[in-house]
């Protein structure tokens, strides 16, 4: 077949050049076309329900909506986890379903269970389902500064820039944070209510049905239809405050005579304060899942150039997603135009002959082209890990063309014009084209492991192996195809000649080679001597997910005492940003949000705090390091007490949070069913962990320590009264949180109408200056209706899979995550003891790395088989099968010296550079056995034959060698963001393949020798 296939192509040459014309458009047209993202699409298919309930507290939120929805939703076709927050207020359940799941499908069975349950939820909440975006949808981020007022900043953040954002294709929703939502507030005198005998259910009632306009429909006058319409729609505070509300003794009672009207805020549930200077407004732009974050992102920034905002007012945006991508992409765009001028280089002194070279090099822009319109086809985006897996490609991508250029070479020169040309260049190529194409496939079976990874790590690195796969596969169709083509009419073999710097090399390692096969001996030794320290070497490697990103930007994350009220906990947050700000010259500047968003999507309560430090540009630092610049922030963070703090990344700490519904290395859950057991035990966890070395920070979410005032309704005295609980409790809630009457409508804009009283100080004013108005007219203070007293309760509510937990978060420097939590586990063990029916889960990214390790623990063997498999399909024969699979360990031994020689750890990336030093050091071996094979079908034999194969093919397997650790050069030694991904894996294929190739010149032949020509004697 692949006879019939070269001759075709050599054929129809004209034909073969035209459609490469036509594949060269289209990959420019799909390059174009292509996603580009910072990341490729990380989260599941998740479905995110946000409910809030005013006033209600987290036990009884649980209670009352959290279980009931949970209960509804476990089950659901696909469901891999269902996972709530429960805090004052607001709780955020979320579901995530299995890989391949369609978010739409997923989204309906959701809303489909949420509806049948609603009926049964109180009937004061409100929410649903959140914008269908995902944990990284946070693309932008700005301020809006400026002399105008809290409410009028939000007022135009709410009702201006939202809605006009909203338009811009592939956002899902502006989240809007601090400010004030304005509001309109009847403040009720509930003296003034008794005497004019009405009660608070009666002035919310009149509220609710005297603010409306309606329609009534058509009249027909004559020939003309008229359209009725009633007006009842408050329009101003004077007209809210004058109208009457009931008569008594023929006379009006006016809203006015029995209630303060005035415009006021809704209850504040977090706030943003700007670098020391004050509160301010913030919005974040959440993009939709699969949105192209740099058409989003530019055309956010050109609905925002278009708005006209008042006199003083300027967006201050800072943080932008484009920016770290184009970072990102510009460190893998940059290593590999550097990998493919390096890669051309070398093939020049290799060959010798500038247009035999470019010939070779013809396969890398092809094959890149045509790796893009496979991308585009399938939806893929340009990102870190896909460029990544191009430029590790690089060097494997001539591979092929250098093998048939070679031999192509070879052939004409030995020809002397005794066959057509034609001829010589068919059977030059036939020759290597069951070892290109073996080889090949041999290198797409190696990484085919890659592609079964799942949760995180598989959305990380399959991509990468997919577009490694897909360059592979379009070389080898290009090495098969124009590069024939391209040889008869470009290579000219009178002038083509062997280098001479090539030559010597051949001759000096003929000899070597002839020395080593008469005395094998010292080389076996330093072999062993080799494996031995490489063993040891990876004993003495810590192993880990995979190396931390550096984004450029940091955030810090606070916590402070669970009681802790909103003006506090701001008041707090401007301490630290002054102190930073004063002693810490590499920020620029810092927006720190306490408490809950707008949209419920980040839960945190009044105690918490992300704080976003803007760093001046790295050039511009008087920090040598980011490791330097966080012990700078943690000193001055330590002169805080009671402040408990951890430092994250802005994508960092979605993924965390995605990975296990917490932030950091290790997540340390502790399931049970009692809040303070709970309480109790993690805080214990927490105090050992923290003695481990390699604990850099322990964050542990305080479940407990809210002080609660438990409001007891008294019903005998209440039903005396001829009052009810439910009444009670109204009157409780207008006093503090409010009761919503309706909305204010606005041609602009619609703002809620309230029924509250003066919010008091103390208990006691809540108590005694609350009135209620009894059956018989009379008034009477809530503090005879109700027994109150104080007493502690929780701050949030977690949990799993329909059980509470609580959890530790550890972020782990200077030690293997995999050797830390080991020592943590022992910790624990040896000194934690867990009460009846709870249990442990070590999760975070500790959890991927043990299940990335699991699946490729089952998946490189099988790989191997399939190698083997094709080995000895290949070559017909067990033995040369087996000879060739030696090369793998040959491999190993230099990458795992290098790893440990740079320091880096084991982690994914390492794990794919070993994956890659597979299948280029099986494809040396199928090269030299191939020529091997050839040379004995010539009738030679022996000795001779071993060193004039191997001579033979010396070249092309310093050409592939080198070409592969050339092309990874530029990963090794950039410095922008996502090189830390991609260094250990240059750092591995480099090491590798100098031992490898090392070995397969000399060990080889060596096995070979003793092992094939001996055994068929």
């Amino acid at each position: 077949m692949l006879s019939h296939w070269i001759q075709t192509v050599l054929v129809q040459r004209v034909l073969i050049l035209v459609i490469s014309l036509g594949v060269l458009a289209a990959g420019v047209i799909s390059y174009q076309n292509l996603r580009i993202d910072a990341f490729p699409e990380i989260s599941p298919t998740q479905v995110k329900i946000i409910i809030k309930a005013p006033g209600l507290p987290p036990e009884e939120l649980e209670t009352r909506v959290t279980r009931k929805i949970e209960v509804e939703l476990l089950g659901i076709p696909n469901q891999s986890i269902l996972r709530s927050v429960v805090k004052y207020g607001l709780t955020d359940i979320t579901v995530d379903f299995a890989e391949g799941t369609d978010i739409y499908w997923a989204r309906q069975q959701v809303s489909e269970r949420l509806a049948a349950v609603w009926p049964e939820l109180p009937a004061d909440i409100s929410g649903g389902i959140a914008p269908m975006s995902t944990p990284l949808g946070e693309l932008y981020m700005f301020t809006l500064d400026g002399p105008q007022s809290l409410a009028e900043k939000r007022r135009i953040l709410d009702w201006q820039i939202r809605p006009l954002l909203r338009t811009v294709p592939g956002v899902a929703d502006i989240n809007a944070l601090g400010g004030k939502v304005e509001a309109w507030a009847v403040i009720p005198d509930m003296m003034a209510l008794a005497r004019a005998g009405l009660t608070l259910a009666e002035l919310q009632q009149f509220l609710q049905q005297n603010n409306r306009n309606d329609g009534a429909g058509r009249l027909e006058d004559g020939e003309e239809a008229i359209i009725v319409s009633s007006t009842g729609r408050i329009t101003t505070l004077e007209d809210l405050a004058n109208r009457v509300v009931v008569y008594r003794d023929a006379s009006p009672i006016r809203l006015n005579d029995v209630a303060d009207v005035r415009l006021d805020s809704l209850t504040r549930y977090g706030g943003v304060t700007d670098s020391g200077k004050g509160e301010t407004v913030e919005a974040l732009v959440v993009a939709l899942k699969n949105a192209n974050a740099q058409q989003v992102i530019s055309g956010v920034r050109e609905a925002l150039d278009s708005l006209n905002l008042p006199a003083g007012m300027e967006i201050r945006v800072f943080y932008d997603r484009s920016n770290l991508i184009e970072r990102a992409v510009g460190t893998v765009t940059e290593a590999l135009w550097i990998a493919v001028a390096l890669v051309i280089l070398l093939l020049g002194l290799f060959i010798g002959n500038v247009r035999t070279a470019l010939v070779v090099a013809v396969n890398l822009p092809m094959s890149a082209l045509m790796t893009f319109i496979i991308m585009d086809k399938l939806g893929m985006s340009a990102n870190l890990m896909s460029l990544g897996g191009l430029a590790i490609a690089i060097g494997m991508l001539v591979d092929g063309s250098v093998v048939v250029v070679e031999n192509t070479v070879t052939r004409l020169q030995a020809n002397n014009h005794a066959l057509p040309r034609l001829h010589v260049i068919f059977r030059a190529i036939h020759e290597v084209s069951v070892p290109i194409v073996s080889g090949t496939l041999i290198i797409l079976l190696v990484f085919s492991p890659l592609v079964t990874l799942q949760g995180l790590e598989g959305k990380l690195f399959a991509p990468v192996a997919l577009t490694i796969m897909f360059a592979l596969a379009s070389s080898l169709v290009v090495s098969m195809t124009l590069i024939p083509v391209l040889a008869t009419w470009l290579i000219q073999a009178d002038k083509v000649t062997t280098p001479s710097w090539v030559n010597c090399l051949q001759a000096a390692y003929r000899r070597s080679l002839e020395r080593t096969l008469a005395k094998p001996l010292p080389m076996l030794i330093g072999l062993a001597l080799a494996v031995v320290a490489s063993v040891l070497a990876f004993t003495q490697t810590g192993k880990a997910f995979m190396p931390e990103m550096d984004e450029g930007d940091l955030i810090v994350q606070l916590e402070k005492i669970p009681t802790i009220n909103l003006e506090a906990s701001l008041a707090i947050d401007l301490q630290v940003e002054k102190a930073l700000l004063a002693a810490v010259p590499d920020i620029q500047r810092i927006i720190a949000r306490a408490g809950s968003d707008d949209l419920g999507m980040d839960p945190m309560g009044l105690n918490e705090t992300d704080m976003f430090l803007q760093l001046k540009p790295e050039e511009q630092w008087q920090a040598g390091s980011k490791s330097e610049l966080r012990e700078q922030i943690r000193a001055i963070l330590e002169q805080f007490p009671g402040l408990n703090y951890g430092f994250t990344q802005p994508i960092d700490m979605r993924v965390s949070e995605m990975i296990s519904g917490s932030r950091g290395d290790l997540a340390i859950k502790l399931f049970g069913t009692d809040l303070q057991q709970l309480q109790s035990v993690s805080e214990q966890i927490a105090t050992l962990v923290k003695t481990l070395p390699g604990t850099a920070e322990v964050m542990l979410n305080q479940a407990d320590g809210m002080h609660y005032l438990t409001v007891a309704p008294d019903a005998t005295r209440i039903l005396q009264l001829g009052l009810t609980v439910s009444a009670v409790q109204n009157a409780l809630r207008a006093a503090l949180e409010g009761i919503r009457a309706g909305d204010v409508v606005y041609p602009d804009r619609q703002l809620p109408l309230l029924l509250r009283h003066s919010r008091p100080v103390q208990i006691s004013a809540l108590l005694n200056e609350h009135w209620l108005v009894t059956a018989s007219g009379d008034t009477v203070p809530l503090a005879e209706l109700v027994n109150a007293s104080e007493t502690p309760g929780p701050v949030l509510v977690k949990r799993e899979n329909g059980q509470r937990f609580a959890v530790v978060t550890v972020n782990v420097e200077g030690v293997a995550l995999s050797d830390y939590v080991a020592a943590a586990q022992q910790a624990v063990s040896q000194n934690i003891d867990l009460p009846g029916g709870y249990h442990l889960n070590w999760g975070g990214e500790f959890e991927n790395q043990q299940r990335a390790n699991a699946r490729l623990a089952i998946m490189v063997p099988v790989a191997i088989a399939l190698v083997l498999l094709v080995l000895f399909t290949t070559f017909g024969r067990i033995n040369e099968a087996l000879l060739i699979l030696c090369n793998i360990p040959f491999a190993l031994i230099g990458g795992v010296l290098a790893l440990w020689i740079s320091g880096e750890y084991l982690s994914v990336p390492a794990s794919i550079g070993f994956i890659a030093l597979l299948g280029v050091a099986v494809m040396n071996g199928v090269v030299l056995v191939d020529q091997f094979r050839h040379l004995q079908a010539l009738g030679q034999r022996g000795l001779e034959m071993i060193l004039a194969g191997a001579a033979g093919r010396l070249r092309p397997v310093l050409m592939t060698a080198s070409t592969g650790a050339v092309g990874l050069l530029p990963l090794l030694f950039a410095t922008g963001p996502g090189s830390e991904i991609q260094k250990p894996l240059a750092i591995v294929v480099i090491g590798g393949l100098v031992t490898s190739t090392l070995l397969t010149l000399y060990v080889l032949p060596l096995l070979y020798r003793r092992f094939i020509l001996e055994a068929d004697k």
